[in-house]
Parts: structure tokens; C-alpha cells; sequence
């Protein structure tokens, strides 16, 4: 049985049900600002699912490389490792307010501290994608197929530095490290990298990035931590339709994500967020980023009762240079076919109720920061030669996403 907390104090408890199921029960005195999810509120009867585990609870588990090497370290211990094996291994640590731990355990997560600087120039010596999964796996409950970990950085803790925001007490991670094997999807995290510059510069909420001098690694702020070491609530679309993670491909854009964002998002900036929900949807189609589903959007909340918005900007590759026939991860107007500016426009029109000036200011705002980050790569090819193969194909990619779906018509 694992106990599930909320903002720091117990919330419930979480079994096994069944062959394969599970099933979660509020504790009697817990209030209704102290429920898992948005999606799950506080009440007297259990939350039973006949296969795995309620989506908030699965959406966190690693995949991947990173499931892979929990289930090597702890399998033999378990007797077996399903997602509720990974969730007590992980789950002391996570994305958002929701943390977990065995059912005589006070909440402790302990990160151990790992200098992001020595990340950044890559001063560690030896294999630093073997050393980071090895220190960091078990602390680090977030998703994706491509290994991410949790660290905490000591830097983060200094009075001189110059983004001092936490004190000594704090204890969880301060950033998110990706990083990839290089054979696999070469360049990966530079790729994200220019990506993410895109995005901030259509005026999108995107957390400070950094990239390592090597470009093996990319560095990420967490946009979930608040400045007192408390943090916010994160949900993403998986959980708000109810999906398991082995549906987010399953969906549409028009109503898994622009109209069930509207059904959550219960805040007055709502039409701003829409509109920002929408430069997303088009900037994945013009970046070519076939990856697009259910848990690459989210929303945050400072009160699971209060206002949601929409989350800041995460997981935004250009995957047409690895999968050259890629497509939309999921359906606009039934097709995963890459849409046109006139489906943008449709898109845009009927779903955020923008006018046609309006959306087409958002393409072209789009069409611009492309421009403007082309030149970007294309000085950062002249210095690193290493990525020439793959940033000239992202700027193939880039000028026939523009093209296709943000040239006026």
C-alpha cells in the first residue's frame, strides 16, 4: 500500500485491486483543497481503475531508458516491477504536489546535490549519461521516453548566485536534465534547444534553458517549484481525458486539447491561454515536431479548487530530422496529415473564436521567430560542425513546415 500526499500533508492511500487494477480512497478528514487532481475530487467513495493506475498517478512513471534501469535495480528485490513497484521507487520525488511513499513512511526526498555548472561544461569525467541515471533514477518521477532526471543544484542554494531563491532547508530537485544517446538521436538536445528559443520568442511561457557546451545535455528550470521550496499543481492532457500514458496518441487537437482545456481552465486569463494553446498546436506543425500528444501539454495550479493555466513550454523537437515520414501525434480536422495555413486558420477561428486578422497575426508572429532562430542555427553550425548534419535538416524541415502551414493565404 502506498500513502499519497498533497501539498506536503497526507491525502490517501493507494492499493493493488484485483488482478491488475488499483483503487485510492481519500482519508476521512481530508478537504477538498487537499485532492490528487483536478480531475479526481475529494468524496467518501474509492477511485478504482480495473487496469494500472489512475492517470495522475501514472503520470509521472519514467519510460524508457529510465524505467529500464529501475527495473534492472530493483526487480529481483520486488519479485516483480509494474507501475506500482515504480511509483514507490519514484514517487518521493516528482513533478508538481503530489508525492508518495510506503504506508509507515514520513514524506522525506532528500536529492542529492549535483552542481548544474558541472553539467553545463561537462567537467565530470567518464560516462556522465551512465553517472546521471545511476546517481539521479530513483529520484526522478517525471515522464518522457528519452531519460530525464531530477537534480538538485547546489548553485541554487548560494547567497551570491544570481537566481538565489531557495534556502538550506529545501531538500526536493531545483532542475530537469535531459540528455540522450547520441547513436540513438543525435544532436537531440540542441534540437530542443533552438526549438524552445522558437517558442519564447512567439511570446510563449518557456522556463530558462541552457544548453552544455558539448550539447549532450540540456539543463531546465523547474516551472513547477515556487519560491518558498512548495510547489505547484501540474496536470497534464493525459489526466484531464482521462487517458492512460499508453493513449496519448489517442485524441484530437480541436477536443482533446483546446476544448478540454476549456472545460479546466476556470480563470479569467482563459482567452489568453487559449490563444497561447493555439500558437502551440500551430508552432508543433510548422516545427515539425511529430510528438505533439497528450502529455507534452499540461496545465498549473496554484490550488487544485483555484484557477488553472496553461503550463510553460516542454518536450518541443523537431522529429521529422530522425522519422523523415513523421506526422502530427495527433488528429486535426481527422488527419494526422501536416496541416495547411488554411486548416490553422479554421482551427484558430472556430475553436478560440479568434478573428481572421488575429490568427493570422499568430502565424506570422510564428513565421517570424523561425526566421529569426534560422539565423541562430545556421551561425551555430559554423562553430560546431558536429551539428551540421542536424540543424541543416531542421532548417529543411523548418522552411517546408513555414511553407506549408503559415504561408498567408
Amino acid at each position: 500500500m502506498i500513502k499519497v500526499w498533497t501539498d506536503g500533508a497526507e491525502a490517501g492511500l493507494l492499493d493493488r485491486s484485483g488482478d491488475r487494477g488499483s483503487t485510492f480512497l481519500y482519508l476521512p478528514e481530508t478537504t477538498g483543497e487537499r485532492a490528487v487532481s483536478v480531475t479526481m475530487p475529494v468524496r467518501l467513495a474509492s477511485w478504482d481503475v480495473r487496469f494500472g493506475l489512475p492517470p495522475i498517478f501514472e503520470m509521472n512513471l519514467p519510460e524508457g531508458v529510465l524505467r529500464e534501469r529501475l527495473r534492472l535495480a530493483f526487480a529481483k528485490a520486488t519479485g516483480t516491477f509494474d507501475d506500482f513497484d515504480l511509483l514507490a521507487i519514484v514517487g518521493r520525488s516528482q513533478v508538481g504536489r503530489i508525492r508518495y511513499t510506503g504506508q509507515k513512511e514520513n514524506l522525506e526526498e532528500d536529492v542529492p546535490f549535483q552542481s548544474v555548472d558541472e553539467i553545463l561544461e561537462r567537467r565530470r569525467g567518464g560516462d556522465l549519461f551512465r553517472y546521471l541515471i545511476e546517481r539521479f533514477a530513483s529520484f526522478s518521477g517525471i515522464s518522457g521516453v528519452q531519460p530525464k532526471v531530477l537534480v538538485r543544484d547546489e548553485q541554487a542554494f548560494a547567497a551570491d548566485h544570481k537566481d538565489a531563491r531557495l534556502s538550506q532547508s529545501y531538500r526536493g530537485a531545483t532542475h530537469i536534465v535531459k540528455f540522450w544517446e547520441p547513436n540513438e538521436y543525435p544532436q537531440l538536445a540542441a534540437n530542443e534547444y533552438f526549438c524552445l528559443k522558437v517558442a519564447k520568442k512567439c511570446g510563449l511561457d518557456v522556463p530558462p534553458f541552457q544548453l552544455s557546451d558539448d550539447a549532450g545535455a540540456l539543463v531546465i528550470d523547474r516551472f513547477d517549484l515556487r519560491l518558498d521550496g512548495t510547489y505547484r499543481g501540474f496536470e497534464d492532457f493525459c489526466v484531464l481525458n482521462a487517458r492512460r500514458t499508453d493513449q496519448k496518441y489517442s485524441g484530437s487537437y480541436e477536443t482533446s486539447i483546446l476544448k478540454r482545456f476549456q472545460q479546466f481552465a476556470n480563470s479569467p486569463h482563459v482567452y489568453a491561454d487559449l490563444e497561447k494553446l493555439f500558437t502551440l498546436i500551430a508552432l508543433n506543425c510548422a516545427l515539425r515536431n511529430g510528438d505533439a500528444h497528450l502529455k507534452n501539454f499540461g496545465i498549473v495550479y496554484e490550488d487544485v479548487l483555484g484557477e488553472a493555466r496553461l503550463a510553460p513550454v516542454y518536450d518541443l523537437v523537431t522529429t521529422a530530422v530522425y522519422l523523415p515520414r513523421d506526422s502530427m501525434a495527433l488528429t486535426l480536422n481527422g488527419s494526422t496529415r501536416w496541416p495547411a495555413t488554411k486548416d490553422l486558420q479554421r482551427l484558430g477561428e472556430t475553436r478560440i473564436s479568434g478573428s481572421p486578422s488575429q490568427i493570422r497575426g499568430i502565424l506570422e508572429r510564428i513565421a517570424e521567430a523561425i526566421g529569426s532562430t534560422s539565423n541562430e542555427v545556421r551561425a551555430y553550425v559554423k562553430e560546431h560542425q558536429d551539428f551540421a548534419g542536424i540543424g541543416e535538416r531542421m532548417l529543411q524541415e523548418w522552411e517546408k513546415g513555414a511553407a506549408l502551414s503559415l504561408k498567408p493565404v
